[in-house]
């Protein structure tokens, strides 16, 4: 016990100077619903973000794929399986809570589908094999792989890729995340597969009737069997980055040549070629020695990339957990080598203790905020503008009384005042930019089931409803989603209009937080909330990437405008040709979403453009039939 106490006072008499450096740091930590309980309720999310932001972690990755169940309401596992989502968070929705209470803190989630390739743990492959067989990954005995206790699908198979991608995918379509991150099974494959018919097949098709190798081994099968996977990566990056440029492609792997041995996983090549934005391969060792070694390792892999290099930190397996000595070594290590970030498996392991490694690294390496590293010097999650209901900025009309009930803080206002009665929320708008635009509810069986807020934008004011009296609808909730020009506005107020007789209304906290789909390109270079300086504001409209992309024959096309205006979009061949008009209208300020369906038209090049007056926009996509 003593030495340990030794060793901790070197660290952190070590650690204050490399506080007084400029920080450009990603410091992460993962979400998982195995041996936590974070994901099952709001109020443990909430305190977890609040948690997480204090001690100044800057990125979260929860889980939303495990065991063959997404943690969020998927249509796509509805339309494969009749299943919606993980029986145990049934009737809610833990990412789309995940998303507003982090980044209410400016902290940015990337959700990891944890399971990836892995169908069920012990389970004969659950329910997906079940209604799959054909997904199965058989080893060359013919049998089901279960690898650690993992059972596998095949990740060559183009339907178990098409599957995952439709997943991704879907987050991020429904979502407004930060990224997606997949890990080491995804894409990862057991060096014992590969024997399924598809991939025999395929094998045979392009090695003019061979069958593959039965030596699991063999350097020319491994290599085949990993390029494979190597191509899924790189299509799902071009996926992912035709709905947005700035969003996170990241995996964190098993450690390299390791993992290429085992899983197929030649993460050396992938970062090589400039798929995945960032790689955390999992450095899990439980000494400092064994730590170091790992990380050389890693460093010397790949030396040209080292910048998108981040570390996998073991803080918790089981009973395991790591001492602060050498959590805090482990990250001294890190920054000695110029790897400017990691992430620490699990959340729980921070709160341990009375949050021992938690206040720990507030005290130490985490005492200043960061700005994310893949950002380049961009603030991509301000936290959002919040003001409480006793706010000097928010006005009351009529009769209202400050009520000793928990809310967002400690208590709320409430009125039953039969004349017109109403509260108004004043934001200082910190800069141009569509927000989305919240309430804080605390609903009460004596409240009206039509609270009316009306949300006033730039362009125009949105009326709605709120059930005060659903005591599921708690905490915050979303109104609409508005363009804002920075400065003094009016954003939201409440009223009793219609408020059915003897009803109350409740008042509590309001808001507005940036909606970086829409506003990808407005630059907040400070991370202090109060203090922001933010660059050009996005100009007044976006033209987003078509999705899918490549497509056939049917693609969407999302633009976005601030002011009510008419706007023309046209589609255009190779060759400059005007081919069709999807929009020649006037529009609504929001977001807009049209299909385009090119059944009639050949493979090939096509441009789509918007046009605004005398402003225009345009970008590619591509038919493949």
């Amino acid at each position: 016990m003593k030495k340990n106490i030794i060793v901790l006072i070197i660290l952190l008499a070590a650690i204050t100077k490399v506080n007084t450096q400029p920080l450009d740091e990603m410091r992460a930590v993962w979400l998982t619903n195995v041996d936590s309980d974070v994901l099952l309720t709001d109020v443990k999310i909430a305190e977890a973000m609040d948690y997480l932001a204090s001690i100044n972690v800057n990125v979260v990755f929860p889980v939303v794929w495990n065991k063959g169940y997404p943690l969020f309401p998927s249509e796509v596992m509805d339309d494969y399986f009749g299943i919606t989502i993980w029986p145990n968070v049934e009737g809610r929705d833990p990412l789309e809570r995940v998303l507003i209470e982090a980044h209410r803190n400016g902290i940015e989630v990337i959700p990891w589908f944890e399971f990836g390739f892995a169908t069920s743990y012990s389970q004969n492959g659950g329910h997906i094999l079940a209604a799959y067989p054909d997904w199965a990954l058989k080893n060359n005995q013919g049998n089901l792989v279960v690898k650690n206790g993992f059972d596998w699908m095949s990740g060559i198979h183009p339907e178990v890729q098409e599957f995952m991608t439709k997943l991704m995918l879907e987050v991020i379509d429904n979502y407004d995340v930060d990224g997606v991150q997949g890990d080491d099974r995804l894409p990862a494959m057991p060096v014992e597969g590969g024997y399924e018919e598809y991939t025999v097949n395929l094998y045979k098709s392009e090695h003019n009737g061979a069958s593959p190798p039965t030596n699991i081994s063999d350097p020319d099968w491994k290599r085949w069997r990993a390029d494979k996977l190597k191509d899924f990566f790189q299509n799902l990056r071009d996926s992912v980055k035709s709905r947005s440029e700035h969003l996170e492609l990241s995996v964190s792997p098993s450690p390299y040549p390791w993992g290429y041995d085992n899983y197929l996983q030649d993460s050396k090549s992938w970062v090589q070629d400039g798929i995945p934005y960032n790689v955390i391969p999992q450095l899990y060792r439980q000494n400092l020695s064994s730590y170091i070694t790992e990380l050389n390792i890693a460093i010397s892999h790949v030396p040209n990339d080292k910048d998108k290099l981040f570390a996998g930190v073991l803080a918790k397996a089981g009973g395991y957990v790591v001492s602060p000595s050498l959590l805090l070594g482990s990250i001294q290590a890190n920054r000695d080598k110029d790897v400017m970030g990691e992430s620490l498996f699990f959340y729980e392991a921070l709160r341990r203790d009375n949050n021992l490694l938690g206040d720990t690294l507030k005290a130490t390496h985490y005492s200043s905020p960061a700005i994310n590293p893949f950002r380049n010097g961009v603030v991509w999650r301000p936290k959002a503008t919040i003001l409480n209901e006793d706010d000097p900025a928010v006005n009351l009309v009529g009769v209202w009384t400050q009520f000793p009930i928990n809310g967002y803080e400690p208590n709320i206002y409430i009125t039953n005042d039969p004349n017109y009665a109403a509260i108004e929320y004043n934001f200082d708008v910190p800069y141009d930019a569509w927000f989305d635009v919240f309430v804080y509810n605390v609903p009460n069986t004596v409240n009206s089931d039509s609270a009316r807020y009306t949300v006033y934008g730039d362009a125009d004011s949105t009326i709605v409803y709120v059930d005060q009296k659903d005591l599921d609808i708690n905490g915050w909730q979303k109104l609409s989603t508005e363009y804002l020009s920075s400065g003094s506005s009016k954003v939201i107020r409440l009223d009793n209009v219609g408020v059915e007789s003897g009803k109350y209304i409740s008042a509590d906290a309001a808001m507005i937080m940036i909606n970086r789909k829409l506003s990808p390109d407005v630059v907040v270079t400070s991370i202090d909330e109060n203090n922001n300086s933010v660059r050009k504001a996005p100009s007044y409209f976006n033209l987003y990437q078509n999705y899918p992309n490549p497509f056939n024959p049917i693609t969407t096309i999302e633009f976005a405008i601030n002011t009510p205006q008419f706007v023309s979009l046209k589609i255009y061949d190779v060759l400059g040709n005007e081919i069709t008009t999807l929009v020649n209208d006037y529009k609504l300020a929001g977001l807009h979403r049209i299909d385009f369906n090119a059944g009639e038209y050949s493979s090939g090049v096509y441009f789509y453009k918007l046009n605004l007056g005398t402003t225009s926009v345009s970008k590619k996509m591509i038919l493949l039939k």
